[in-house]
């Protein structure tokens, strides 16, 4: 036996505020509007260009990339469509007062139909501003 996956509360050494996790909620609360309503440029506002984007491919390789603003642009024109409605959930880890990793359970509806979705993000705080700075989700790495 090689041993059982324990898993541990998330203890980075940072305790988030009161203020830290109320300026998150509002950020997702905006962005989320954002991919409601299909305004990708104003999605694409709230990001860190060069964005990191993290996924795996249909041969199970895991696969990174790097987009600019162009490309992330591009992709979620495609993506997103009118009508899209989402319901998350999400459980941030504060590593710093200027970083938090934050794991989404997603339902996303379209057109009447429902996918679930899990991801994790990366963002970053950055002159008193959340942006996501790193998408990680699986199922994407042969469009990357």
């Amino acid at each position: 036996m090689l041993g059982a996956i324990v898993t541990l509360p998330a203890d980075t050494g940072y305790v988030p505020t009161a203020q830290d996790r109320a300026s998150l909620e509002a950020w997702f609360a905006q962005y989320d509007s954002h991919c409601t309503a299909c305004r990708v440029e104003d999605m694409a506002d709230m990001a860190v260009f060069p964005l990191n984007l993290v996924s795996d491919d249909s041969h199970g390789n895991g696969r990174s990339a790097q987009w600019d603003r162009r490309q992330f642009v591009e992709t979620m024109k495609h993506v997103m469509g009118e009508g899209v409605s989402f319901t998350s959930t999400r459980t941030p880890v504060f590593l710093s007062a200027a970083m938090a990793v934050v794991f989404t359970d997603c339902t996303m509806t379209v057109d009447g139909e429902t996918r679930r979705m899990h991801y994790a993000d990366v963002l970053i705080r950055k002159d008193g501003t959340w942006a996501f700075q790193t998408m990680i989700q699986g199922g994407w790495g042969d469009n990357l």
